[in-house]
């Protein structure tokens, strides 16, 4: 193919600006095309751990996320009565590896992704209906009468996916019984130093107090709750402060000063994995390819480690089709094992039963270092498993 490659990709989220940035980077030519009307600007925190950073990095990338939110320097869980339970290694892990994980909120991710990225290719308010293929190209067709061609198509639209749906047919939605409650605040507190994230775990119950950076905090809180009844919940901040009697007064201060308006409360919710990512011309990544449940807080990461994967092997591969199966191959195993990790844990999180919840928090208490690390090493080491890496990029040089 003489002329660049042309990418479509359906969705302006994390997933799909991180791809047009990627994609850009190894010269190819790239549309985005989002159903909203505006780029999302509001929305909660979230991280963005050292396995995402150093992904990025493997292609040269550098995001300089330190700006734009708070680097881990202290990770703890807590019980309700605000003993320790355990400080998790994460920062050390982190610092190993060579890249920081940092906790940051959605609106300064985005600003961040798009200063690399030029706006011209980024199309708004286009919802997509239809999808032409071609021996030769895809076309896209939208609600608006909008037309679009190119050579391949990415989905990144997120898990409620049209593109997926394309490819798999419209599956349900995998609920957790839970509710999540998300918010954004400026908060002051001695606890809450320069990189903290504190967890705490109850029965049935938590919340986590986060550092993002500039005097904000991040909060998030989780109570079990049917799936229904979570859809519909309209509380208002002394509602949710209702489930968190007792709880140490941070909690409590922090839900109070936040104004009810500026939380967000949303079901939990995942996908059951599934390894048909695509054909043809076409794949799927991010949440719209393999949707996952919060707990391990690699939503964001998957999504970045996706994007980097597939910038490697296009680039090496003559055959843009083989190079989306190898994607595909490569990509499958690592985030199933996460998906299905998070929905464990998640579980095991969220556990209402009070001697299994004291059982958890006694083995997490007492499970030896290096065992705790090796597990955590799973998510936050970006592996080159399948990747042809030539001496220029070899994980060595990923460190910054």
């Amino acid at each position: 193919m003489n002329r660049p490659l042309k990418v479509i990709i359906i969705g302006a989220g994390i997933g799909g600006l991180t791809t047009a940035i990627v994609l850009r980077q190894f010269g190819y030519v790239v549309e985005v095309y989002e159903q909203a009307t505006t780029l999302r600007t509001a929305g909660s925190g979230l991280s963005v751990m050292s396995n995402a950073i150093a992904a990025l990095s493997s292609i040269g990338i550098n995001l300089k996320l330190e700006h734009f939110g708070a680097p881990i320097k202290c990770f703890e869980i807590r019980n309700i009565r605000d003993r320790l339970i355990r400080k998790l290694p994460i920062p050390e892990i982190s610092s190993s590896n060579g890249f920081d994980s940092v906790c940051i909120s959605r609106k300064a991710l985005q600003e961040a992704l798009l200063q690399q990225l030029d706006k011209n290719v980024i199309h708004i308010g286009a919802k997509a209906t239809n999808i032409t293929e071609r021996n030769d190209g895809i076309s896209i067709h939208f609600a608006d009468g909008r037309e679009t061609h190119g050579d391949l198509l990415i989905g990144a639209d997120g898990i409620y996916s049209f593109v997926r749906d394309y490819i798999q047919g419209n599956k349900s939605i995998r609920t957790a019984d839970y509710i999540a409650w998300l918010a954004i605040t400026r908060y002051q507190h001695p606890q809450i130093t320069s990189g903290y994230v504190g967890h705490y775990w109850g029965t049935g119950k938590r919340i986590g107090l986060i550092d993002i950076g500039g005097g904000e905090v991040y909060w998030w809180g989780t109570a079990n709750m049917h799936t229904e009844q979570a859809h519909k919940w309209q509380g208002n901040n002394r509602d949710i402060l209702s489930y968190y009697k007792g709880w140490p007064d941070i909690v409590s201060d922090i839900i109070l000063q936040t104004p009810s308006e500026n939380i967000i409360a949303v079901p939990a919710q995942d996908r059951p994995f599934s390894s048909c990512w695509g054909k043809g011309r076409i794949t799927l990544l991010g949440d719209a390819a393999h949707p996952m449940l919060t707990s391990l807080g690699q939503g964001a990461g998957m999504a970045i480690e996706d994007a980097s994967v597939l910038g490697h092997v296009l680039r090496q591969q003559s055959d843009p089709v083989s190079a989306l199966r190898q994607y595909e191959k490569i990509r499958i195993p690592r985030t199933e094992m996460l998906v299905n990790a998070s929905r464990t844990l998640s579980e095991v999180e969220q556990d209402d039963r009070f001697f299994h919840c004291l059982k958890r928090n006694l083995s997490l208490q007492f499970v030896p270092t290096k065992t705790l690390k090796k597990g955590l090493d799973k998510s936050l080491v970006f592996s080159a498993d399948g990747l042809d890496l030539d001496a220029n990029t070899s994980l060595s040089s990923f460190r910054r």
